[in-house]
This record gives C-alpha cells, structure tokens and sequence, in this order.
C-alpha cells in the first residue's frame, strides 16, 4: 500500500507540516502499530479535509476526528497544533497518518519556533526557495554554521559530522530497501536526520533530505511529472553531501547556505523579458516575472505562494505590492521599472519591502536595449559556456539562465517541437534567414506539460507551420540533448515567415499564458512552408551503451538492492561488454562494481545469511551515478557542437 495525500484540490488541502512534527509523531507511536500506518494513510487518502474556524479537520472515525490549526505562517509548526478526538491520542493512529501524509513545510519559508538555528526570513521575499540543485552540486554561496563567508575552509563540528552521519545511515538504508518499501516509519527518519542537520547548521543536507522524501512520495504515490531521474538525482546530492561530511572534509561548500538575505541595489531600471507560471511539487503556485537590467543582470518579480494549477492559472494578471505602486505582471511582462531603494536576492529576485519606490517605464521591444543582448551571440555559444561553468559554488545553476535565439520550425514529435537555428543575417541576404550549416535539431519541450497552462497547446501551434521563423526565448535542459524549454516567443526582426501578434503584446507571447491563434501565424504559402521533419536524429545520450548504467542506477533507486542483484546475475557479461567496446570503461568498472555491491551477503555468527552492511553499497551506488552524470554532461555538450548524425 502507499501513502498518499488525502487531498487532492485548493479547497480542500492539508496545510504543510514541518519534518520535526511528523518525525516526532512516528517517533511516538507504539513500535506495534508501525506495520498498520501505510494502510491507515492509503484508507484515509480519500476523505477530504474540511474547512474549519483557523485550520482543517478530518473525519477519521466515529470516534476520531484529526483537527490541524496551523500557525501564522501557514504551516503545522507545533505538536500542539494536531489534535485528534480519540482515546489514544496524541499516540494514535489517526493524527500520526494525517500528520505524514501532510506536505512537508519548508523550514526557511516557515521558521521552526524550536530551532535554534532557524534562518531567518529574507525582507521583502514573496515566495518559496526556487534555487535548483545539480547531483552533486551546491546552491548559492556557501556560509559555515556561524555564518562565515564563503571560501573559509573548516572541519565539521562533532555535532556536524554526527547529524551528517545520521543522514547517511537514513539514505544508504533508503537506497539499500527501494523506493516501494519506503513507507512511513524509514520516510520519519528521513525528516528527523533533517531536522538534526538544520539544528547543526548543515542546511545543504536539510535541504537535500526534503527533496528526497517529497521525491519518494511521488515516486510511492505515482504523482503526474514526477520522473525516477530527478529521485536519483535527489538522494544522490543527499548521499553525497552526508558521506563528504560524515568523514570530515572541511570543503566550506558542503554546508550550503544557512541565511539568504536580499542585499541594498540602489538605483535599478529594469525590463521585462516574460512571464512564466509556476507550479512546484512543494505546494506552491503562481508567476514569476523575468527581468533584465539595465546592466545586464537577469533579475526576477515573483509571486508565488501556496497554492496550485488554479492560482498558477490565474497569476496571468496577478498584482503584487512592490513598495508603494501596485505592479502588474502582465503589464511588467512587456514593459519596465525604475526602481529606487530597490533589494536584490543572490539569486536574482527583486524584494518588495515598504522602501520600494518604482515608476514604470513604456512597451519595450526584445530587439532593442538590455533585452537584443539575449539574442546577440550564437546559440552553440551561450550553450557551451553555461554547460561548461562549473562553478565549484554553484555548479547547480550552470543552463538556468535565459538564452534567446532565433529558430526555424522543422517539425514535430509528440509534443516537442523540432527546430533549427537561423544563421546571422546580411543586408544583402534574403529577409528570411537560412539555417546554420550542420546546426543540430533543437528540441523545444514544453516547460510545464499542465492542462491549465497553455505551453503544450501553443507549441502545437508553432509545430504545425514548418518553415515559421520564431524569435525564441528559454531555458536549456541540462538533462537532455538540445534541448530547450521555451517561455515566450516573438517574430524573428526583418523576417517575413514569421509570427503576426497583436501591437499591445509589444512582439511577445508568454507561451504559458498567452494562447496562439491562427491569425497569429502568417498566411500558408507552399512555396515557404518547410518539408516537415519527423526526427530529430541521433540522441547521443540514449543511443550510446550508458542506458545500461542509468537502468542500473535507477533500478537501484525503484527496486532496491535485491533488485540490482537480480538484474546483475540475468545479465553477466552483457553489462560491461558493450560499455567496453564502445569505450566507456570507467563506466563498465563503476557498474561492475555496483552489480557486484549488489549481490554480495554476509553471514551473522551462526553462519546463515544476512544482509550486509548498507555502507559499501551506497559508496558504490554513488561512484556509479556520479560518473554517469559526468559522462552523459559531457555528451549533452556535444550534442549543441557537433554535427548532426542520422
């Protein structure tokens, strides 16, 4: 049975529960009532959650009604706040189930009055962390536990390394069992080795172990969007992190950040680029608002809040309070701001504290000012150079930043539309620009496949007029092979193929919001619509011998340890032979490894069979994955320089 959330809609959801509360509630339920929560959690998944004065309840029972009042920041902060009516209570089966199946709140968004390292809010911030993570990367700069700067190399404290060590235990245990046999009890140790990590100052490691357990939710729970890869990524930077500083490596980065303040800018004329809705797996929804400065920083106006699809949805004319003026993002989206007394995150994000003060600035046009430099250099430039900034504070961010470029629509598969870069234009050349010599087949995926928004329906659009010339703006998937997530699309300068939007859009369309239609694309000329593609050729990831190291890995993650042995003893040779030949040998000794790892048994001091220690293993699991994620990096590089192939 597997544990899901007993709701499913705004109405009626549960409100985030911090990891220390359910921890502590496992932690007190009788060791013979363990076995029966998974059930509990699957029989309660479909009762809905009532709206009551201050909070939800949920009727459980006869004789057990669950009631959650959260405090002022939304969240399940205190036991106290989760009370049931039964007579066992508060040791009970009822509030301990409603309690893990809660969403697990995010203590820098909602403070911990326990913790005694609790960081502290950001001014002027307007939603929840969006920083993103690589397998093995670290997010922002790095702080030690006393908030000392980055660069400072210091061994881990005792408390440090012990917390750390929990957190391996709890992982290598995770990853040893599988996501299946996940349930409950092994996710409560997962958030108490979280919370010990906050109270030790590691917030790297507190962050790592949520994202793990909200991963294997959706992993048990079979949650749409949710992909075994981002999972293995997850519990790999989780491991990683806690065995590094498990054995005392003083690497300042391993700690992460423990206090992202937004910092004074002064003056700032800044000028929309586009909008894009957000919808996370943390229970937050609504609109980010991507900027550009006039010195050339990517900035961001959020307003993203609890909440799902629905208010994602709606945020496409959402106003937000910045300072004293109430900003528009749909106005924002197309046009621009001075702002004065201005704050700027270290990621980006524009604060909107009571010293605020902005005046908004006309319609601005991508090819003109700050906003043409994202479309000045050569699309297989900006790709090499983000793919390849390997920054030891940040490697997590290298392909986030916004790339522009011009395309040709070429075709279409499933819901990915197939395009080609155009080549630098000349005044004597022909209005419509021709593509790069041997360029390589872009793909563009929709950002965020949710009926709500509009990204799949638009894309569909633009793929039915091959040969459209389309000025596109997005994110790189550092996951996949040129690929490219699209945001907003505009007409390509000069160019006669190419899209016919209404003045007031000022020559974009937020693909999430914004939808397409048919008067929008110019009239069908035969003689200028493109032979369709149907292929994007060779994808250097999938085709080379490394599926066998993935299947491995995530075979690892989705059916744990007795699983890979399985899998090792069917295949033998067949897994490191062709990774071999193909001349991936690291790849085919990590494997090796990892399949011999797998199978191997010990023995307890009568001599029958036991399982072993989950250590080695782990460390095998992680050399394993960690070279893959090198590996297929470098081939995703490849793929935007080299010619295409099939």
């Amino acid at each position: 049975m597997t544990p899901r959330t007993p709701t499913t809609t705004d109405a009626d959801r549960l409100p985030p529960v911090l990891p220390r509360v359910a921890a502590a509630a496992v932690a007190a339920l009788p060791p013979r009532l363990h076995k029966r929560l998974d059930a509990t959690i699957e029989r309660l998944a479909g009762v809905p959650a009532d709206r009551i004065d201050g909070g939800v309840s949920v009727y459980c029972g006869p004789e057990a009604l669950v009631t959650l009042t959260p405090g002022p920041t939304g969240a399940v902060t205190d036991p106290e706040q989760a009370r049931c009516s039964c007579l066992l209570a508060p040791r009970c089966l009822h509030r301990t189930a409603i309690l893990v199946a809660s969403p697990v709140a995010d203590p820098a968004a909602h403070p911990d009055p326990a913790s005694r390292t609790a960081t502290s809010s950001t001014p002027g911030g307007t939603g929840a962390p969006t920083g993103r993570r690589g397998r093995s990367g670290r997010t922002g700069k790095s702080a030690g536990a006393d908030g000392a700067p980055a660069g400072r190399s210091t061994a881990p404290t005792k408390a440090q390394r012990a917390a750390a060590t929990a957190l391996w235990r709890a992982a290598a245990a995770v990853l040893a069992a599988g996501a299946p046999a996940v349930g409950a009890v092994p996710q409560a140790e997962l958030l108490r080795a979280a919370h010990s990590a906050r109270l030790a100052g590691l917030p790297r490691a507190e962050s790592a172990t949520l994202r793990a357990v909200r991963g294997l939710r959706a992993h048990r729970e079979r949650q749409a969007g949710h992909r075994l890869a981002e999972l293995v990524d997850v519990l790999h930077d989780l491991l990683y992190v806690a065995g590094r500083l498990a054995a005392g490596d003083p690497d300042p980065t391993l700690v992460g950040v423990l206090r992202r303040t937004y910092q004074p800018d002064g003056t700032l004329e800044v000028y929309g680029v586009c909008r894009e809705p957000v919808i996370s797996t943390t229970g937050y929804a609504g609109v980010v608002t991507h900027l550009i400065a006039a010195d050339g920083r990517q900035l961001s106006f959020n307003d993203v809040k609890p909440g799902g699809p629905d208010r994602a949805r709606d945020c496409a004319r959402a106003v937000t309070e910045m300072g004293a003026i109430a900003v528009n993002h749909a106005v924002l989206a197309r046009g621009g701001l001075r702002i004065t007394g201005t704050t700027v995150s270290p990621d980006g994000r524009l604060g909107a504290g009571k010293g605020v003060r902005a005046t908004p600035l006309g319609g601005t046009d991508w090819s003109v000012g700050p906003l043409a430099e994202l479309f000045a250099r050569p699309l297989a430039e900006v790709v090499t150079a983000q793919l390849a900034a390997d920054d030891p504070e940040d490697p997590g961010r290298a392909g986030t930043a916004l790339v522009g470029c011009d395309l040709v629509v070429v075709g279409a598969v499933g819901d990915q539309v197939l395009a080609r870069e155009l080549a630098a234009g000349t005044e004597a050349g022909p209005p419509d620009r021709t593509p790069v010599p041997d360029g390589p087949v872009i793909r563009l995926v929709p950002v965020n496949p949710h009926p709500a928004l509009a990204h799949v329906a638009n894309l569909r659009r633009l793929a039915s007029w091959p040969g459209l010339r389309i000025r596109v703006v997005g994110r790189l998937d550092p996951a996949r092979p040129s690929t490219l997530h699209p945001l907003a699309v505009g007409p390509v300068p000069g160019a006669v193929t190419t899209l016919r939007l209404p003045p007031d859009w000022h020559g974009r369309a937020d693909l999430g919001y914004d939808q397409l239609q048919g008067g929008h694309l110019p009239p069908r000329d035969p003689t200028a619509m493109a032979q369709p593609v149907l292929a994007a050729g060779v994808d250097a990831v999938a085709e080379s011998p490394l599926w066998r190291v993935r299947r491995l890995v995530e075979l690892a993650v989705s059916g744990g340890r007795r699983a890979v042995g399985e899998a090792a003893r069917s295949e033998g040779a067949e897994l490191a032979g062709p990774l071999r030949r193909a001349g991936f040998t690291t790849a085919a000794t990590v494997a090796t490894a990892l399949a011999h790892e797998s199978d191997r048994r010990g023995r307890d001091v009568f001599g029958r069979l036991a399982d072993p220690d989950p250590d080695r293993y782990a460390w095998a699991w992680l050399a394993a994955t960690a070279h893959l994620a090198a590996t297929e990096r470098t081939l995703i590089r490849s793929s935007w320089t080299d010619p295409p192939v099939g």
